[in-house]
């Protein structure tokens, strides 16, 4: 079953409201808060300036509010006081106590108002970021019918076990991570996958939990249980991606803690050397100690990185890509170097027939249809291959008899009472009319020169054709490799353990120029290493199981996920989850995206930051100009960094 969030991940509501409260206003703590906060300061302010209030109980508004609005703020900075950690709020605290010391109440409850309600927006913000994908546990059904003899039981899924069959009715969520047992339909997988064109899925066909069946029922047998499918770990891989810290978040983190007891120091300087240099008073310089600790408080600057970071990861995953880390989501963005395996990766890792040749005459189909009725009989990949491309073509062909297998050369029988023989050229070694120099040698040299596999088919003692057979590209791949160039990344290059001329042929139709073939993994790893050292920022793509070892070393290692095998989600950084190469350029974009608005963010972080330090320091602007100032620049750079969980494309 899909883990329940717990307290902490429900957001800001319920952060450390009282237990005795009623449970109605736990749930609204931080913005009944805020609501307090500001209605206290408003009755407080206007009471007192336009309709006579007494200060007094102004004063006690003021103190209402300064209550409210610094409950939180108070809460988290005094104990890390203690404890030798001196952070942001601490400075919060400090200004408005030093507000409340030179009688400007109204100024130091507005500062807290403020502060509380920032905070509240960003971490509002950020729980949208962060719950973007958590949203995905919803999609998990509860409950499941399994089959129980002959009848249905509707189950928790959690009290499911491996091998159980449940039955999906059209219209509902797949319950389970399975195996289709009986039926065919149409399964939305874009929960899983990111991908909204539906997925034609029949019997031996893999489901994953989460999906919907659109069509028909489906039997669908357990092979994972409830807390290890693929939307379980996709979402714990997530939250755990999201904990992970960019450089950029880093060294902001560094910064500001090192930056805060500098502030600290810097207000306490203020404070004393200007009444002993130059004669001012202790209020005035007291005054003007607090404007700069506003002023230089990098609260933006804390959160602009992780904010964008958060969204970033929360938008790869809504689109299928699961991306394991802000460090991750950064190098994606500095690629110029990608290298891609070609079996499974480029190519769709299955053989089909390319071309049928037949000889003095003979049909195409003809020749397929003889050649179907003795690979009927085979399991090998290329048997299947022709068989299918048979029914493809409606082609009716009978059953051989008389099955004889020629290890490692093919496969002999009668049809329709002569003999066949089926076969790669040296299970016709014998023949004279297959030896060098002749027309069939020479047809066969042509084919596998271009890089395909043949099989000869010998009918009745005469040669009738040759069938040539190739690992195609995956559709669409040439132009995911057009994208790539686009967004500049200048090297593409083929890792693969098949022979030369096969890897030309598809790096010919796919638009790679650099192959390196004929590759044991252990070539591939040590490739990999010496890209890097001429080139930096280097990705490696590949399908997360032989390919595991160059994955590794990869500055960015992606794998193709199959719908999250549980191989893939644990080796890669990056899993493009629907097996689907084209969402490798749109990673790439996104992580460009986020790095310009981290770049934006510390801008206008910085900036605002160096703009009030000089306005501060010249007594230019009031307190609560300062505090404005200060709450709304975080606000835009966390809005800021929520763009990206719109981000697409054409965005650019």
């Amino acid at each position: 079953m899909m883990p329940e969030p717990s307290e902490h991940d429900q957001g800001p509501e319920h952060g450390g409201a009282p237990h005795f409260l009623p449970h109605w206003m736990q749930e609204r703590w931080t913005a009944l808060k805020v609501a307090v906060a500001g209605l206290a300061l408003a009755v407080g302010f206007f009471g007192e300036e336009f309709f006579e209030l007494p200060h007094a109980i102004a004063l006690g508004f003021y103190l209402l509010a300064y209550l409210a609005g610094g409950y939180d703020v108070a809460r988290e900075a005094l104990p890390a006081m203690f404890r030798g950690k001196l952070d942001i709020d601490l400075l919060m605290i400090a200004a408005a106590a030093g507000a409340a010391l030179l009688g400007e109440w109204a100024e130091g409850a507005f500062l807290l108002f403020l502060f509380a309600l920032g905070h509240a927006g960003e971490q509002y913000a950020l729980d949208r970021a962060r719950n973007a994908v958590g949203v995905l546990g919803k999609l998990m059904p509860r409950t499941a019918f399994a089959k129980r003899g002959a009848r249905l039981e509707e189950v928790p899924v959690e009290e499911l076990a491996v091998d159980d069959v449940v039955v999906v009715k059209p219209g509902e969520r797949v319950p389970v991570d399975g195996v289709i047992t009986a039926g065919e339909s149409s399964i939305d997988q874009s929960a899983i996958t990111g991908e909204s064109v539906p997925v034609e899925c029949k019997a031996g066909d893999e489901v994953f939990a989460g999906t919907i069946n659109q069509d028909n029922a489906l039997d669908v047998r357990m092979t994972r249980l409830a807390r290890d499918n693929t939307l379980a770990r996709v979402m714990k891989l997530v939250a755990e991606a999201q904990e992970q810290k960019s450089p950029t978040q880093r060294f902001t983190e560094t910064f500001a803690r090192r930056f805060v007891p500098a502030v600290l120091i810097g207000t306490l300087l203020v404070i004393v050397l200007l009444p002993l240099l130059f004669g001012w008073t202790w209020s005035a310089s007291f005054y003007r100690g607090m404007l700069l600790l506003v002023a230089a408080s990098p609260c933006a600057l804390a959160i602009g990185t992780p904010a964008a970071v958060l969204a970033g990861i929360a938008q790869a995953a809504r689109r299928g890509v699961l991306i394991k880390g802000g460090v991750h989501l950064e190098n994606l963005g500095h690629l110029d170097t990608v290298a891609l395996d070609k079996t499974g990766t480029l190519t769709t890792g299955q053989f089909a027939v390319t071309q049928v040749i037949g000889f003095d005459g003979t049909a195409e189909d003809e020749v397929l249809r003889i050649a179907a009725a003795v690979e009927e009989q085979s399991s090998h990949p290329l048997a299947a291959a022709i068989v299918k491309t048979a029914k493809e073509r409606n082609i009716t062909f009978p059953t051989a008899t008389e099955i004889e297998n020629l290890a490692g050369k093919g496969m002999k029988a009668r049809v329709e009472g002569a003999d066949v023989l089926v076969g790669a050229m040296r299970a016709f070694a014998a023949d004279p009319a297959a030896k060098k120099g002749g027309s069939l040698a020479e047809t066969i040299a042509r084919l596998e020169g271009e890089g395909q596999t043949t099989v000869i088919i010998r009918f009745a003692g005469k040669f009738i054709g040759v069938i040539a057979l190739a690992d195609e590209p995956r559709v669409l791949v040439k132009e995911v490799m057009q994208r790539l160039r686009a967004q500049g990344i200048d090297r593409l290059i083929m890792l693969t353990g098949d022979n030369a001329s096969v890897a030309h042929r598809i790096a010919e139709q796919v638009g790679i120029t650099e192959v390196r073939a004929e590759l044991l993994p252990g070539d591939k790893l040590t490739l990999i290493r010496e890209l890097q050292h001429g080139h930096g920022v280097i990705a490696m793509i590949g399908d997360g199981v032989n390919d595991a070892p160059a994955l590794a070393a990869a500055s960015v290692g992606v794998a193709m996920g199959a719908g999250g095998t549980a191989v893939a989600l644990e080796t890669a950084d990056v899993v493009l989850m629907g097996d689907d190469l084209g969402k490798l350029p749109f990673a790439i974009g996104l992580s460009r995206a986020s790095a310009r608005i981290i770049r934006q963010n510390l801008v206008i972080a910085l900036g605002v930051i160096g703009m009030l330090l000089i306005a501060s320091g010249f007594g230019v602007i009031p307190l609560s100009v300062a505090v404005v100032l200060h709450e709304g620049s975080t606000l835009v750079v966390v809005l800021n960094a929520l763009r990206l969980l719109a981000w697409h494309e054409k965005m650019g």
